[in-house]
């Protein structure tokens, strides 16, 4: 790597910066710590695998359905699997709906921007006035409460467009645990490499999202609209996610008169990269279906380290949200890479120059972070 020229940063987490300058990533590299990224990352892989399934059955298959009692089920409904979903005995859908509605909430990126175009709307009431061409009663409601319907289906098309996300970061984390278990994987760098490399390979990749209603296709996303897996779902993804999130009941009023929830949106801390690991567990906090989920996926290497720490499983929850933490900082140092203005190894004064400041406003999201805390 080439040294930096440039005066040191004077940032309060300027420490950071310049192991992003010098090609280090977020988290320190250790065998501990590449151990608990790739083992939490195949767990992840599995569930998110799950996750994107059922996002894109409801959405080709539950779209302007008004109660979507067997959205879960993936069209596969039985006695048997009823049982198991009433016993809870299943993965918990509900988590990636959570995620869902809240990029739906944040918004951000071209989807958001395409949902409210004349072209989805056109797209929108013919498909309306297909599904219910003989349904008068809600034809009439339509005419009167004209965005209840075009509404679900700019719902439908995050339900999508998240599920598509989400399948090639199944796939990716599935190759890293492969390569990992082959003895390639033995840095937090190259995690970050890996990482990186798929998000470059997958950026161009379209979001398309279309529906039949009998014989008729419905383009709702076509290819012209030229949307894509980086910049209209991966940046909204981790901004909406990995920084802002939404407040957890239980952990903060929302009386308007407590002023414990910012006013703006655009202030809200609650994502990943800062949630406590140890409200994981309780009831209404979102993240602890995650963690439920993938427990029941943990490769027997990453188990073991958990054993061999002094509440062993009595806290299993909080140690796979504190590696899920770990991972997630991987994943944004990737990303930070991804998106710089110029390579962060770049020789040329100016580039780096623009890089400190690219890299100073990042950093200044990260105060209130766990990025400390993860690297004690």
């Amino acid at each position: 790597m080439v040294s930096v020229t440039i005066e040191p940063s004077k940032h309060p987490l300027a420490e950071y910066i310049h192991r992003l300058e010098s090609g280090d990533g977020l988290l320190n590299d250790s065998p501990e710590n590449v151990l608990e990224v790739v083992g939490i990352l195949k767990s992840y892989g599995v569930v998110l695998d799950a996750y994107s399934n059922n996002l894109c059955y409801i959405a080709d298959h539950q779209f302007l359905v008004f109660f979507p009692f067997f959205k879960y089920f993936n069209g596969e409904v039985s006695f048997k699997r009823l049982l198991r979903h009433w016993w809870h005995d299943r993965i918990n859908f509900e988590y990636a709906e959570y995620c869902m509605k809240t990029m739906f909430w944040h918004g951000g990126g071209g989807l958001d921007i395409y949902l409210d175009s004349p072209q989805f709307h056109q797209v929108v009431k013919k498909l309306i006035a297909a599904k219910f061409k003989n349904n008068l009663l809600i034809l009439g409601l339509d005419k009167i409460f004209h965005d209840f319907l075009p509404e679900q289906m700019r719902q439908m098309a995050y339900y999508s467009g998240l599920g598509q996300f989400w399948r090639v970061m199944s796939d990716m984390f599935g190759s890293l645990s492969d390569r990992y278990d082959q003895g390639e994987i033995k840095s937090i760098p190259q995690v970050v490499e890996h990482i990186l490399n798929g998000l470059v390979e997958a950026a161009n990749k379209r979001i398309t999202y279309r529906v039949k209603v009998k014989d008729e296709v419905y383009e709702l996303i076509p290819e012209a609209a030229n949307l894509t897996f980086l910049k209209d779902t991966a940046v909204p993804y981790v901004e909406a996610i990995f920084f802002r999130g939404t407040p957890f009941p239980g952990t903060v009023s929302y009386n308007a008169q407590a002023y414990q929830i910012p006013y703006d949106q655009e202030m809200f801390n609650y994502g990943a990269l800062y949630a406590d690991p140890l409200p994981i567990g309780g009831a209404g906090i979102p993240p602890t279906l995650l963690m439920q989920d993938m427990r029941h996926f943990l490769p027997e290497y990453l188990h073991k380290i958990y054993l061999q720490r002094i509440r062993k499983e009595d806290d299993l929850l909080v140690q796979i949200c504190e590696s899920f933490q770990k991972s997630m900082f991987c994943v944004t140092t990737a990303a930070i890479q991804g998106l710089a203005p110029f390579p962060l190894h770049t020789s040329d004064l100016e580039q780096q120059k623009a890089n400190r400041v690219y890299l100073e406003n990042w950093l200044s999201r990260f105060t209130t972070s766990r990025l400390e805390t993860v690297n004690l």
